[in-house]
């Protein structure tokens, strides 16, 4: 029988072997995996909350956080999402190393703020199917051969930095599902040769630096439901083929363009629409009566265009959200199908010719209230009832009207942050409770009295004759 004492091998050095060969056993994951992975990590410079502190060369890759594996114990999926407010980031540039990861179906890299680097690693995964690397600091342009990544579901560069024209060849990702671009800095037009995605249903390609006119391409997108185009340059009209998507889609978002002509009628075809914002156009004409048919829109966003009268009366369950600010309305007095609604939010009608005592205006309610414009009309009365039955509203403004009321009197609720009431007849002292305000204007009124310390500047209080102390001239002494 054979023992210890016939070799001369020291038993720690022997337990060290049996301990080393225990963990290469329990290191399941490919070699390949994990030199990737630990190429990616060693890119970063800074993960201030430890997300990827279980990475560590010698164990078992598949079950470190944010990694999925298949059944051959190949990386099929790598997500890491952060958590800015946390200080969940990560601040370093993807390296190549990634491209060994040749299993790779999924990558999710979302949220962590300082991520740098460009997407051209993502060409050498050609079994890839679902892309997120959103909100991050890429760079660079969208590789031209995209489009050979033909098992694409879902592809996201939304909250980045790239730069330069949409690959044509995104055409060729006939399985898309998900297309978001926003927020980048994107230039060129919409290819045409999207019309070949006919699985699309988000696309998204807000806040870059396109142009041009949008293709009347829609017909061949029938499955789309959320189409986002604002902030950018495009001109024209809205395309006719979009009535194709008439029965499914939910939100049209074409804001902040030079979009013009007439607000197209057969908008009011498009019955299960959630939210439409045509805001910041040149789009001019009545609106079309057919918006009466829009019965389920929750978000309508007309605000900083050139139309006229008559505003056409809306049959919808609860508006949440209303912005017909800046154009040339006269309604006279708030819409009833708005002060009927149980679930607004907000409500901007700014120059809207609307003549009314604030004291007789009664909402269903008010306790939902986060943001109240009704500045530049010819409003009377005091918004003290409105207010004081408030409890999260955020910002109220109604500077340009014939308010008088005593300002004391005047409920500040913690939640408010921004309060204009500037060019009115507002009268009494200014409450210290302002203090608390991100943004304040109540110049131009009949305000009086010392006012209490304030970080905000003179011109925040200027045209009240009888208030004084800083920032303002010292109060006289008696």
């Amino acid at each position: 029988m054979l023992s210890f004492s016939q070799f001369p091998i020291p038993l720690f050095f022997f337990l060290s072997i049996l301990l080393t060969f225990q963990q290469h056993c329990l290191a399941n994951c490919h070699v390949d995996d994990e030199t990737g992975l630990l190429g990616f990590k060693s890119g970063i410079k800074s993960d201030p909350s430890g997300l990827l502190s279980s990475w560590k060369a010698g164990t078992d890759c598949c079950k470190w956080s944010g990694i999925s594996c298949g059944d051959n114990n190949r990386v099929t999926s790598l997500s890491i999402g952060g958590q800015p407010d946390k200080n969940q980031i990560l601040s370093g540039t993807i390296t190549p190393s990634l491209s060994k990861l040749k299993m790779l179906t999924s990558i999710s890299l979302t949220n962590l703020k300082n991520l740098a680097g460009t997407p051209n690693f993502l060409l050498s995964f050609p079994n890839i199917q679902i892309v997120y690397l959103e909100n991050n600091k890429l760079s660079g342009q969208i590789p031209p051969k995209i489009g050979n990544l033909t098992q694409l579901i879902a592809l996201s560069f939304l909250g980045n930095k790239l730069t330069g024209p949409i690959p044509s060849s995104i055409g060729q990702l006939t399985q898309l599902s998900q297309l978001k671009l926003g927020d980048n800095l994107l230039t060129g037009t919409i290819p045409n040769t999207f019309n070949k995605l006919k699985s699309l249903s988000y696309l998204s390609l807000e806040k870059n630096q396109l142009s041009g006119s949008i293709p009347n391409f829609f017909n061949s997108l029938s499955n789309l439901r959320i189409l986002t185009l604002s902030h950018n340059k495009f001109t024209g009209n809205i395309p006719s083929s979009i009535t194709a998507l008439a029965p499914i889609l939910r939100f049209l978002e074409v804001g902040h363009n030079y979009l013009s002509g007439k607000i197209p009628d057969f908008l009011g075809k498009f019955r299960a629409l959630d939210t439409l914002d045509l805001s910041y156009n040149r789009f001019s004409g009545t609106v079309p009566k057919t918006f009466a048919n829009l019965t389920k829109i929750f978000n309508l966003d007309l605000s900083h265009n050139v139309l006229v009268d008559p505003f056409p009366t809306l049959f919808v369950k609860g508006i949440e959200s209303l912005d017909l600010s800046y154009n040339n309305f006269h309604l006279n007095t708030i819409p009833s199908w708005v002060t009927s609604s149980p679930i607004i939010y907000s409500l901007k009608l700014a120059k809207c010719g609307i003549k009314i005592k604030l004291d007789d205006w009664i909402p269903k309610t008010t306790y939902f209230y986060d943001y109240i414009d009704l500045s530049d009309n010819e409003i009377t009365g005091s918004p003290i009832g409105l207010l004081n039955k408030t409890d999260l509203l955020i910002g109220f403004y109604a500077a340009g009207n014939k308010l008088k009321f005593d300002l004391e009197k005047m409920k500040i609720v913690k939640t408010l942050k921004e309060l204009d009431l500037s060019r009115n007849m507002v009268y009494g002292k200014v409450p210290k409770e302002i203090s608390g305000l991100n943004k304040l204007n109540l110049s131009s009124n009949h305000l009086s009295g010392q006012l209490p310390p304030t970080k905000f500047k003179a011109n925040s209080f200027a045209g009240n004759k009888d208030l004084c102390g800083s920032p303002l001239p010292p109060c006289k002494k008696a």
